[in-house]
């Protein structure tokens, strides 16, 4: 059974979700601020955490910091900030994906499977790329720019991985979703792009005029070495 904390000051919220994910199989934990949830989550190590923005106590983007520094389980935030500043500072502390509300339950729920699926996927065999001061090891998950480690999310990870291990060949819009996200998830490709664009903030000397993470304009991506 698939263990979730679910952390919103909205105590209606918090106990429709409760109802909502118990009766699909969830073993759900609640916490209505952040340091409720980063205790909760230290004592019973959950598989996913859906976390609201709009603590009472601390802001939602210092616990996913907070929980980066002990676990790699995955973030789904779930928040009515819909401005693109609030998105990417959740993505760039960790944050794996971002619901904005109000949402779909169905939609939730997928994002959920999506993120439990993607960390329940055992690293691949030992490959090691390097490129101008940047070195990623596939197998060990790590990645260093210039000598100095780059923490990547999840979702930041399966891009880059599928990227990568193409290396010199065009990947798809549609290939990169699948491996991001799992087939038949939708995602809109601005939000792919989002994501890439993080990685290049991440990885790329001048993230403007990227030398590894190309566009192929109206096809998809290319990693080059």
């Amino acid at each position: 059974m698939t263990r979730v904390l679910v952390v919103d000051d909205d105590t209606r919220l918090l106990r429709t979700l409760h109802i909502t994910l118990t009766a699909r199989g969830y073993d759900v934990l609640t916490a209505p601020d952040g340091t409720t949830a980063l205790r909760v989550a230290a004592r019973h190590h959950p598989d996913v955490v859906v976390l609201d923005l709009g603590l009472p106590d601390l802001d939602g983007a210092d616990v996913v910091s907070a929980l980066r520094e002990r676990s790699t389980v995955p973030v789904v935030v779930l928040s009515a900030r819909s401005d693109s500043v609030d998105k990417v500072r959740a993505l760039d502390r960790g944050a794996d994906d971002y619901v904005t509300k109000p949402f779909g339950v169905d939609e939730l729920l997928a994002r959920l499977r999506a993120a439990v699926r993607r960390a329940a996927i055992p690293a691949h065999a030992d490959e090691r790329v390097e490129a101008d001061g940047l070195v990623i090891d596939l197998g060990a998950r790590t990645v260093e720019r210039d000598g100095e480690p780059v923490a990547l999310t999840r979702t930041e990870w399966a891009i880059l991985d599928v990227l990568v291990r193409n290396r010199g060949r065009l990947v798809t819009r549609r290939e990169v979703l699948d491996a991001a996200w799992g087939p038949g998830e939708k995602r809109e490709t601005s939000y792919l792009r989002v994501y890439v664009a993080q990685l290049r903030r991440k990885l790329e000397r001048d993230p403007a005029h990227p030398e590894h993470l190309l566009t192929e304009l109206g096809m998809g991506y290319r990693f080059r070495v």
